[in-house]
C-alpha cells in the first residue's frame, strides 16, 4: 500500500511482475503497429489515407491527457484516496475491467468515425494504464543495476507479446480456418483484450509505490481542499511542469534516442506489411511468420543489451542497434532495386510457409531465396530490440537526475512527458506515412482481402519510404545525443551528490562530481535542488 514508510528491495518476482505489464504496453502497439493499418486497408474498406487519420488523430488529444494523467497521479498523495488506494494504483484499478474493448476495434463493415471512436477510447485506457505504470520501476528502487532489470524484464515480455501478436494470427488460421479472413484478427484482439486485464492485475499485486516522505505523512490528506481557483489553476501548474522537464539535459538528450529508435520503427511498421504483400506478393500467413521471426530476434537482442547498458552505458548498444537495423533496411532497398526474376512466385511456391525454405528437399528451396526471406529480418529484429531497450532503460534514472536540479521526485510528469512527446511524434508519422504511401499510388482492396496489383510507382514509394526515412530519423536521434553520458559510474556519483544536496549540502564534493552533475542536469551546481528556480 501507498502508507508504507519503510524501504523494500525488490526481487525478481517484482522485476518480472512489473515488467508483465508490458504485455499491454509493447503487447497492445505490436497489434496495432504491426496489424491495424493493414486490417483497416484490406478488410474494412478505408483508403491509407483514412487508416493513418485513424491512427494518427487520437495522439493528437494525448497533449492534454498525457500530462494530466501524470499530474494528477503525482498530486493524489495530497488526497483521501491517494493514500487508501494509491496514487498509481487508483488508475490501473479504472482500466482492468474496461481493456478487454481492444476487440471491437477489429470488427469490419463500421465507419471511419466507428473505429476513429474506438481507438480514442482504447488510447485513453492505454495511457491511463501506461503512465502510472511507467513510474513505479523508477519509485522502487533507485540502484542503477536494479532500474536495468527492471527495464529488460519490461522489454524480454514486450517482445515476449510481440512475438505473441505477430504469430497468432498464423496459429488461429491453422486452428480455426478463415486464410486472408478479418475474423483471425477479431479472434486475436479479443485474446489480447483478456490478456491484458490480467496482466493489469499482475501488476498491482507484485508492486509498491515510492514511501511517503516525512512531510507528505505529516500533512494531512484533504488538507488541500480543492477551489474554484486551485481546479481553474491546475493546466497552468501541469503545463509549467511539463515544460520545466526539458530544462534538464540528459532529458533532453534521451528524448532524442528515444524519438529517433521509436519514430524510425513507426515509420517501418507502417510499410512493412504492405511491402511484403506487394513486392513479396505474401498472405497474412506470410506477413505474420516474417514479423515473427523479426520479434524472436529482438527478444534475444534485449536479452544482450541488457549487459551492455549495465557494463558501458545506453550509448554503445544505441550505436549497435542503429548500425544492425540500418544494414537490414539498406538490404531491403537492394532486394528491390535488383528484385530477382519471380520472386513473388518463389514465395507462394513456399505455400504459405517461409519456413519450407529452410528444408532443402523443398522444390522452392534456395540459398538466395533463405537469404533474402530471413536476413535482413532477422538483422532488423536484432537491431529494434536493442532500439526498443536502450530509451526505457535511461527513463527509469531521470527523476534521479531530476530530483538534483528541484529537490523532487515527478516520476508522473517524466512518463507523461515522454508519452506525450511519444504519441505526438507517432501521430505526425503514422499520418504522414498513410498520406505519403497513399500519394504514392496505393490501392487498397475492396473485397475478401485480396492484394491488388499495385503500379511500380505505388510499390516505389513504400519501399523509399520504409528504408530512407527510417535511416534519416535514426541518424538524427544519434547526432542530437552524440555528448549522452549516463553511466552506472555517472549515475552513482549522481545518487551521492543528491543525498548531500539533501542534507544541505552547497558545494559538489570534488570537481569531477561538479562536472559528472552538471553535465547530467545542465545546470550549475549553485543553482542545484530548487536553487535556481
Amino acid at each position: 500500500m501507498s502508507g508504507v514508510t519503510q524501504a523494500r528491495k525488490p526481487g525478481w518476482i517484482n522485476y518480472w511482475g512489473w515488467g508483465s505489464g508490458d504485455m499491454l504496453g509493447s503487447g497492445a502497439q505490436a497489434v496495432i503497429s504491426g496489424w491495424l493499418f493493414y486490417f483497416f486497408t484490406t478488410f474494412c474498406h478505408l483508403t491509407a489515407v483514412e487508416a493513418g487519420l485513424i491512427l494518427g488523430l487520437p495522439r493528437l488529444l494525448e497533449a492534454i491527457t498525457c500530462p494530466l494523467i501524470g499530474y494528477i497521479s503525482d498530486n493524489l498523495r495530497h488526497t483521501w484516496i491517494g493514500h487508501k488506494i494509491g496514487r498509481r494504483r487508483l488508475f490501473l484499478l479504472i482500466t482492468v475491467p474496461l481493456l478487454p474493448s481492444f476487440a471491437l476495434i477489429f470488427r469490419t463493415g463500421h465507419t471511419f468515425t466507428y473505429y476513429l471512436l474506438c481507438f480514442i477510447f482504447f488510447e485513453l485506457l492505454y495511457t491511463m494504464f501506461l503512465i502510472p505504470w511507467e513510474t513505479l520501476a523508477a519509485e522502487m528502487s533507485k540502484d542503477y543495476k536494479e532500474k536495468t532489470r527492471f527495464a529488460g524484464a519490461r522489454l524480454i515480455i514486450g517482445q515476449a507479446a510481440a512475438i505473441v501478436a505477430s504469430y497468432l494470427p498464423t496459429l488461429i488460421i491453422n486452428q480455426v480456418g478463415g486464410k486472408d479472413s478479418p475474423d483471425t484478427f477479431f479472434i486475436m484482439a479479443a485474446i489480447f483484450g483478456l490478456l491484458f486485464s490480467t496482466v493489469v492485475v499482475i501488476v498491482l499485486l507484485t508492486t509498491w509505490e515510492r514511501p511517503y516522505s516525512a512531510g507528505e505523512l505529516a500533512a494531512p490528506p484533504g488538507q488541500q481542499a480543492l477551489s474554484l481557483s486551485s481546479i481553474v489553476s491546475i493546466p497552468v501548474k501541469m503545463f509549467r511542469d511539463l515544460f520545466s522537464t526539458l530544462r534538464i539535459r540528459a532529458f533532453r538528450q534521451h528524448l532524442s534516442l528515444y524519438l529517433g529508435g521509436y519514430i524510425s520503427q513507426d515509420i517501418f511498421n507502417t510499410a512493412f506489411p504492405i511491402f511484403l504483400a506487394t513486392v513479396l506478393l505474401g498472405s497474412t500467413l506470410v506477413i505474420s511468420q516474417l514479423m515473427t521471426v523479426m520479434y524472436a530476434a529482438q527478444l534475444v537482442s534485449v536479452i544482450f543489451a541488457i549487459q551492455i547498458v549495465i557494463r558501458t552505458g545506453p550509448m554503445l548498444a544505441y550505436r549497435i542497434a542503429m548500425s544492425l537495423f540500418g544494414i537490414a533496411l539498406l538490404l531491403y532497398l537492394a532486394f528491390y532495386l535488383h528484385l530477382p526474376p519471380g520472386a513473388g512466385t518463389v514465395v507462394q511456391g513456399l505455400n504459405d510457409n517461409i519456413f519450407n525454405a529452410l528444408d532443402p528437399s523443398h522444390p522452392a528451396s534456395r540459398f538466395m531465396v533463405v537469404f533474402w526471406l530471413f536476413v535482413p529480418v532477422l538483422l532488423a529484429g536484432l537491431g529494434r530490440g536493442t532500439l526498443n531497450f536502450v530509451p526505457w532503460s535511461v527513463y527509469n534514472y531521470l527523476p534521479d537526475i531530476d530530483e538534483a536540479v528541484t529537490g523532487q521526485r515527478r516520476e508522473g510528469i517524466f512518463a507523461g512527458v515522454m508519452t506525450l512527446v511519444r504519441k505526438f511524434a507517432q501521430s505526425g508519422a503514422i499520418i504522414a506515412a498513410g498520406f505519403i504511401i497513399g500519394l504514392g499510388g496505393y490501392v487498397s482492396p475492396t473485397e475478401g482481402g485480396q492484394v491488388v496489383q499495385q503500379t511500380p510507382e505505388a510499390i516505389r514509394t513504400i519501399c523509399l519510404l520504409m528504408v530512407l526515412a527510417p535511416l534519416a530519423v535514426m541518424a538524427l536521434g544519434l547526432y542530437a545525443a552524440r555528448s549522452f553520458r549516463l553511466n552506472a559510474a555517472t549515475h552513482a556519483v549522481l545518487i551521492h551528490e543528491v543525498e548531500r544536496l539533501r542534507g544541505g549540502a552547497l558545494e559538489p564534493e570534488s570537481e569531477e562530481s561538479r562536472k559528472v552533475v552538471e553535465g547530467l542536469t545542465g545546470w550549475k551546481y549553485e543553482t542545484l535542488w530548487g536553487r535556481g528556480r
